[in-house]
């Protein structure tokens, strides 16, 4: 018995000290990168909790890190995918509005992790493109694609899936983890969802739910715009006049026939009644919407001719939150599923988690709907991290960080060398408390479409915590200083007040080094301008 003891002391001791010489071999992090489109941070309750709760998203924030100062180089959806992609400005990657060719020369963050030896794969809305490069698999939509029973693109051809876009993505990225990707490797996973864009339509029982609900009305929804240039007094995205009865607030043309001349007057094109009642609802489906539909009809038909033009605001600001935040609720729902299959599976830990939206989006503020502006509701976009073990739980960071920035941000987290004309900074500082390697305090912004939809004049500007300047051009030449600090509604254009004189010189001076070391230039301003012409673009 003794001398049974003595070998196997011995041979826990010989396997102890094998363990000792020999470290641990971890594997590299796994990457799931959450992005919805048009996603406002105000409609995540980790940010602000007055119009939705967001549990699920919220999660990211309580065991992660959350970016309050967020913010994307060109407000509008394809031209910010790819600098996500490329880790460049729009002006050099050639993606400057939602027309405008991708350059395909250009090279993706996912080709340098599939070349690193990472297993890839797009899921959902890439927006541009047909055929995503350095992706193992992908499934993306066509175009906008659909909410109800949407079409994908695949390697293996097209296919089309019966039900609700936001749980379908969903459900496709989970069985990418869980059963097609090759698990001998690191997966790095974009997992993009079409919602909430518009027209907002929500799967149709949080239809039926969201349609009965009241959401507080913003500030600044009546703005008059008298503080500001003539980019805000020209644009058109104003809820009352712009947003449209039946490709937006679900009104039947019918009823609108039926209901002859109203005020605002119907648009000369309204675009239809959009979303599942075009083609693409089945009979089951059409038969769970219609009670929600013929209930907003009702109402609309009975009650708008009587409204105030003040009431009529507020009407359709309340219509479109409602089906807005409808749609915010099945994301918030699907990412607490992809979390929680994470969990299950052992995933968890060694997976870092992002969540981000393409851009922001304006929720009645400046009485706007849509982005494309310099001003925060457009600019700023969520950003929440989950790195186990590395990103302290639970903190906020304030530094003007950038989706220009994601790609090297993955790169470093994967310990893949990042190209040398990337033009973002790495996060990874900031996610390791690192504060004395961040040193960037000013970030660069260009919108280029114009004139299109929506009529927001062409700019660029530079942002820091305390200011934004931005200079409109193309058909006028004017400026614009806002104080972020002292207001942050952004009302003001205190450009012309004497007492920023030294801040628009300082402001100015600062942009002209940021325009340099990003290659923007007003020459290329003008090679655009005669490239892109009078856009037509309705996205």
């Amino acid at each position: 018995m003794r001398k049974l003891l003595t070998w196997s002391l011995l041979f826990l001791t010989i396997i102890s000290f094998s363990n000792c010489s020999k470290p641990e071999q971890k594997t590299k992090p796994n990457i799931l990168f959450i992005m919805s489109d048009d996603h406002a941070y105000q409609a995540i309750s980790a940010y602000s909790d007055h119009l939705i709760q967001t549990p699920n998203i919220d999660r990211l924030a309580n065991e992660g890190i959350l970016f309050s100062n967020a913010c994307v180089s060109n407000s509008i959806c394809a031209p910010s995918r790819a600098t996500i992609l490329t880790g460049k400005h729009t002006h050099l990657n050639g993606k400057i509005d939602n027309k405008m060719a991708f350059d395909t020369t250009q090279i993706t963050f996912p080709q340098i992790f599939q070349k690193a030896g990472y297993e890839t794969a797009m899921y959902g809305k890439l927006h541009f493109g047909n055929n995503p490069k350095g992706v193992d698999d992908f499934m993306i939509l066509p175009g906008q694609g659909s909410y109800i029973n949407p079409d994908f693109i695949t390697p293996n051809g097209d296919t089309t899936i019966t039900g609700y876009a936001t749980d379908i993505i969903a459900d496709l990225t989970i069985e990418w983890i869980d059963k097609k990707r090759d698990k001998t490797k690191p997966f790095m996973m974009m997992y993009l969802n079409k919602a909430p864009h518009r027209p907002w339509w929500p799967r149709a029982d949080k239809f039926a739910e969201f349609s009965k609900k009241k959401f507080p009305e913003p500030e600044t929804l009546f703005d008059n715009y008298e503080g500001r240039g003539t980019a805000a007094k020209t644009a058109e995205m104003n809820v009352l006049n712009h947003m449209r009865y039946s490709h937006d607030s679900k009104i039947r043309p019918e009823t609108l026939a039926e209901m002859g001349k109203i005020t605002p007057e119907i648009e000369t094109y309204d675009w239809g009644f959009t979303g599942p009642y075009t083609d693409r609802v089945n009979e089951e489906q059409d038969a769970l919407y219609k009670p929600t539909i013929d209930s907003i009809n009702n109402w609309f038909k009975n009650n708008w001719n009587g409204l105030t033009l003040k009431e009529k605001m507020q009407w359709k600001y309340q219509r479109y939150m409602q089906d807005y935040l409808g749609c915010i609720s099945s994301v918030d729902d699907n990412v607490g599923r992809m979390l929680n299959y994470l969990d299950e599976s052992g995933l968890s830990e060694n997976t870092v988690v992002i969540y981000t939206s393409d851009q922001g989006f304006y929720l009645g503020e400046h009485g706007w709907f849509d982005k494309r502006f310099i001003y925060n509701e457009s600019f700023k976009t969520p950003l929440l991290i989950r790195w186990p073990n590395v990103i302290k739980p639970g903190i906020t960071n304030d530094e003007m960080v950038q989706n220009l920035d994601f790609a090297q941000t993955f790169l470093e987290i994967a310990g893949i060398e990042a190209p040398n004309d990337m033009q973002g900074e790495s996060l990874v500082p900031i996610l390791k408390g690192d504060m004395n390697n961040w040193t960037r305090d000013a970030v660069y912004y260009h919108y280029y479409e114009y004139p299109a939809v929506h009529m927001v004049k062409r700019h660029y500007g530079i942002v820091t915590k305390e200011f934004k300047l931005a200079h409109y051009y193309y058909d006028i030449d004017e400026w614009e200083l806002i104080d972020r600090l002292n207001d942050p509604n952004e009302m003001t254009n205190v450009f012309n007040d004497p007492k920023y004189a030294d801040v628009v010189k300082e402001m100015k001076a600062k942009l002209e080094e940021l325009r340099v070391k990003y290659k923007d230039s007003d020459e290329l301003n003008q090679k655009y301008i005669d490239l892109t012409g009078n856009s037509t673009d309705l996205l």
